[in-house]
Order: C-alpha cells, then structure tokens, then sequence
C-alpha cells in the first residue's frame, strides 16, 4: 500500500481548502460529463467528490476512467472550492472538491448483486446472504455507530456512579424456568452439556454475594425460542445489579442512564422523574402491562354503570364476576359492516363470547342524551336512554366516533381491548407522529400466575423476584394474589428492560420454590450453589437489564433489530451468509458422544 490515508472523506469543509490530503475509500459513482470525471469517494464518514481533468492529469485520468463502483482505491490531491455554481448545500462537503494527482487501486470489485445505493429495497434474505455488502450501507453504517456512542455512554454512566463492569461465563449449567437453552456438549464429560446463558441472572446475584456492591455488563445472552422483529436468537443486554438497594433506587439509576444514553445517541429528551403505572392500572386503562402511550384513548370500566342491566349479554357476565369495559375509536363510525363482523371474529378468537359495537352519528333510530346523537348499533334496543348515555359519557364518544365493548372476564376484556387499541391506532392513525418517546414505569406485577398448560403456577419475571413484604400471609393461600418487587421500563409499548428486587434469604427462596412446585430435590440439584450462597450473609439486593438491541433500534428509528446488529441471523434463526448452521462431521460428533437422530436429508 503505497498511499495511506491522512484524512477522511466526510471531514473535509471549506476551511481545508488550499491543502493537501490522502483519501481512502470506495467508489461511490463516476461521471463523465465532457471529459471531467467526477468521482465520488466514500468512507464510512461520508463522501468526497473527486475531479479528474484530462488535461491537467492525463495519465491519472486514463487510469481513473476506468474504475468501477465499489472499487477501493486512495487518492493524493489538493483540497480546493468549489465553483458557486456547483456547491452542493445538501452534501456537508459540498463546499470542496479534490483534484488528485496520484491514485492507487486497492481492490477491484466484481458486480455486485445488488446496488448499495438501492440496497433497502432488496429482498432481505439476499442482503443478509451478502452482509457484508448491505452494511455498506450509509444508513446501516449509521446504525451500528448510534450502537456504539449508545453503549459508551452506558459504560460511561456507569463508571461514573460507582460500577463495575464484570464478565460472567457464557458455558453455565442449565436451569429450568426459562426459555429453551442452547445446549453445548462438554467433551470432557460425556453426556453432559453446557447451556449457553439466557442471561447473566444467578452469576450477577452471586456477585452481590461476593461484595462487589455495584455491577454491571455489556452482556451476550442466548435463548432457543421463535424471531420476530424484536428478537434474536443471541442477543446483548445492559445487565446491572446493586446492593443494599429497593425499587426506587434502581429504577432512579436506571432511568438516569436511559436519558444520558439515548440522549447521547439520538437526542432523546424524556421526562424527569418517567411517569409510572401500577400492572393492575396499565391492564385496566390500556389493556396492556407495556402500554403505547403515543396513543391517545383509553379503555373505560362501565361495569358499576350497567350492574342492573337487563340485557343479558352484558348482565351475564358482570354477575359471573366479570366486567364491562369500552373503548372508543375516533374515526370509527365510518367501519363497515364487513369489518365490523371480522373484529368480532377475531374477539372471539382471542377468548371473548363476542363484541358489542356502537357507532355514533348520522343518521339512526335512536338519539342520546341533550345532544341527540344518533347511535346505531344490534343491540341498542335492548339498553335504556340512561345506559347508552352512560356508556357515551364514560369513553367521551361522540359523532363520527365508534365505541367497542366486550363483556368478560377482567383478563379476557383486557386483552381484547388491549388488542383493539393497537389496531385502532393502525386503522385511523391514532399515534403519535414518529420520532416521539412516551416512557413509562409499570410496576407491581403479578409475581406468579397459573399455567393450565403445566398444571401449576410459574414465575411472571423469573423464580428469584422478591414478593412484596405486605403480601407475603398470602403466598400460600392465594399465590395469584402477591405482588412481585418488579418493575419494567417500556418506551411506545416496547419493554425496553425490566428487572426486581430479588430474594435474599435461603428460607424466601424456599418458599417461592414451594409456589412453583419446585421440589427441595430439584432446587437443590438445579440451583444449590445458589441457595449455599445465600446462607453466607447475603445482602438486599436488585437489579434490571435492559435490551441494548431494542434501545439502538428505537434510539435509530428503525423497525427491527436486525438493523442494528452487524450480522443477525433471519426468521429461522439462520444465518445466510456463513451457512450456519450447519452439519458437522462424523468424527466431531464422534469426539462429543452424540449420534444424530436427524431425518435423512437434514443432517
């Protein structure tokens, strides 16, 4: 390499006009217009436009006309303005241009499969097959670097207030009341096998236990379980533990270090203190434990207004000790009837009995309250004046409005609606516009709940979740009843991190096990070390992790994660470009003690 770069394409302003500079890069474009080359270098600064005059570099300019886009080579030249006419007020070196007079191609490149230039509009499983190519990309390039100011400023914080950033192992033991673990066989000991870690939760409280105090890591983490655009199969969170600590202490550090971070990364602004939402208010109001508040309706209760109903339909429920529950969807009454019908399909199909819809103004056989609005609706027959008054007064309908009720249980009426929400926001564009952060804190979360699936009950964070002092006569009694010492942020209905206070005590820890049907044989076997190291003075301790991929997604205004890690894996858990996963040889499986029982074909 005869020229090495002395400065970068995307730096050079007005003020470097007069001298001399080395660029490195890739060619961007090339045009000829009447003899004059102009290319445009780039670096992952930005771009530099070059101009190559016939007859001022002859033997350069043979050498450059013939390059190619995606070509890397480097350039020695002078640095001068540009003529007024030719500035260019939307590139920020607009102002400059560069005459070269020696040039060096380091790498030619063959045609590509597809254009950088173009490259969002490409099919994903092509640009994850060339990623390489894809994160050439000025929008991808800009992505990973918003990455990495976001996990500076993490570490940054942190340092500052007192942490410690510690490695945990990523080859563990596996443990139960999780996701699928990815399982790596130990060739030592035949038979057994390492589990890659879905996070660092046991190693962080056995550091609290060793007295480091104050922890924290920029940690990898791995669980087997089905993608979407939020999840990968390995994935990175900001993991934090402290001791001697309660909830408020935790989420004020936590907090603190979201607004310094994405402020750094993306201007965020948000507000001090976040406001905050019991679980039992966010289910009620938004029907959701990590509510959208960029959407601007809320679900509201009816039940105490409809509990001499008449109407069957609604009365049956609330006697069962269900509730009556409504939302309003402004924009609504223009639904048709097709549409209508499908919601109530899709209710049913999400546990309702069905879906009362009310449609407001225009014209109708029946008017309500001093206003007269018409509301047209199956079963308005069947309600008095004083009722549809009631349910127009408690969601704030009015005409051109819609209101949707469903009469159930409080988890089903919650869920439905909560799901109603999300697609009325869609349907008539009820969000707030793009670039708006609306964060919250939802605290005081079930610390258990029944799954009919397993037959008993199972941890809503994971097993180590303190329950609440004031609820623990009823651990025994009534386990859906206590509350946990959880709390998670969510940032525009995305939980961006959640963490708790965790149990302490060796004999606490028994009896949330007890509550999961975790026998003394099996806690012993899957979390002994665990349990010895709490009876060594172990002290009040919590922590959170927060998902360092969907913070740099949402901090990039991207729509998945895969835009802000290097090289994800796809839909499948694939990865296009190495092949992996993949077959391995017979005499490596030999080494593990593992046969394949794989079908023929796919082993």
């Amino acid at each position: 390499m005869r020229l090495e770069r002395s400065a970068w394409c995307g730096d050079l302003r007005s003020a470097d006009a007069g001298s001399e500079v080395t660029l490195c890069g890739w060619v961007d474009s090339a045009r000829d217009h009447g003899g004059l080359l102009f290319i445009d270098l780039r670096d992952r600064t930005g771009l530099a436009q070059l101009v190559i005059d016939p007859l001022r570099s002859g033997a350069l300019w043979e050498q450059a006309k013939d390059w190619r886009v995606e070509w890397t080579v480097g350039v020695r030249g002078s640095v001068r303005l540009r003529q007024e006419q030719s500035r260019n007020p939307k590139l920020p070196t607009g102002e400059v241009e560069i005459e070269p007079v020696d040039a060096e191609v380091y790498g030619r490149a063959r045609p590509l499969p597809f254009g950088i230039d173009v490259g969002g509009e490409v099919e994903e499983s092509i640009r994850l097959r060339y990623r390489y190519l894809d994160l050439r990309r000025p929008v991808l390039q800009g992505n990973l670097r918003l990455r990495h100011v976001l996990t500076k400023a993490v570490r940054d914080h942190l340092d500052a207030a007192g942490f410690y950033e510690i490695e945990t192992p990523t080859l563990t033991r596996s443990t139960p009341e999780g996701a699928r673990d990815y399982l790596v066989p130990a060739r030592t000991a035949p038979g057994h096998f390492y589990a890659l870690p879905q996070s660092p939760q046991l190693y962080k409280q056995l550091l609290m236990v060793a007295g480091f105090e104050r922890y924290f890591q920029i940690a990898r983490c791995w669980r087997d379980e089905d993608l979407r655009a939020d999840r990968q199969p390995e994935f990175t969170q900001i993991d934090i533990e402290m001791s001697f600590v309660g909830p408020e202490q935790v989420m004020t550090l936590a907090e603190d270090m979201v607004r310094h971070a994405c402020g750094k990364a993306a201007r965020v602004v948000l507000p001090d203190p976040l406001p905050r939402l019991t679980y039992a208010e966010a289910m009620a109001r938004f029907g959701s434990d990590k509510p959208d508040l960029r959407i601007g309706v809320e679900i509201a209760d009816l039940t105490a207004a409809f509990l001499s109903t008449e109407f069957k339909g609604f009365g049956g429920a609330i006697g069962s000790g269900g509730v009556l529950r409504a939302l309003r969807v402004p924009g609504g009454a223009a639904l048709a009837r097709r549409e209508l019908d499908a919601l109530t399909v899709e209710a049913r199909q999400r546990g309702a009995g069905g879906l009362a819809w009310f449609l407001l103004g225009g014209e109708g056989e029946r008017r309500v309250g001093a206003a007269g609005v018409a509301v047209r609706s199956p079963i308005a027959k069947f309600l008095s004046d004083g009722e549809l008054e009631a349910l127009l007064g408690a969601t704030a309908g009015r005409p051109g409005d819609a209101v949707l009720a469903v009469a159930d249980r409080r988890d089903v009426a919650a869920a439905v609606l909560g799901w109603l929400r999300l697609w009325a926001a869609d349907r008539f564009g009820l969000r707030e516009s793009e670039g708006v952060w609306r964060a919250l804190w939802v605290t005081d979360f079930p610390l258990l709940q029944w799954d009919p699936d397993q037959g008993r009950f199972v941890a809503v964070h994971h097993p180590f979740t303190a329950p609440r002092a004031e609820d623990l006569a009823l651990l025994e009694t009534e386990p859906a009843a206590v509350r946990a010492q959880a709390y998670d942020m969510v940032v525009n209905g995305t939980e961006v991190g959640g963490g708790s206070i965790r149990i302490h005590d060796r004999a606490m820890q028994a009896r949330v096990f007890a509550a999961l049907g975790i026998s003394d044989a099996d806690a012993a076997d899957k979390f002994g070390f665990l349990l010895e190291a709490l009876s060594f003075g172990a002290p009040p301790h919590g922590g959170i992790a927060f998902g360092l991929d969907r913070l740099a997604m949402m901090c990039a205004g991207a729509d998945t994660i895969r835009d802000v890690i290097a090289f994800p894996k796809n839909a499948r858990a694939g990865d296009p470009m190495t092949g992996a996963p993949s077959v391995v040889s017979p005499g490596q499986l030999r080494d593990l003690f593992i046969r394949s029982l794989a079908p023929s074909g796919q082993a």
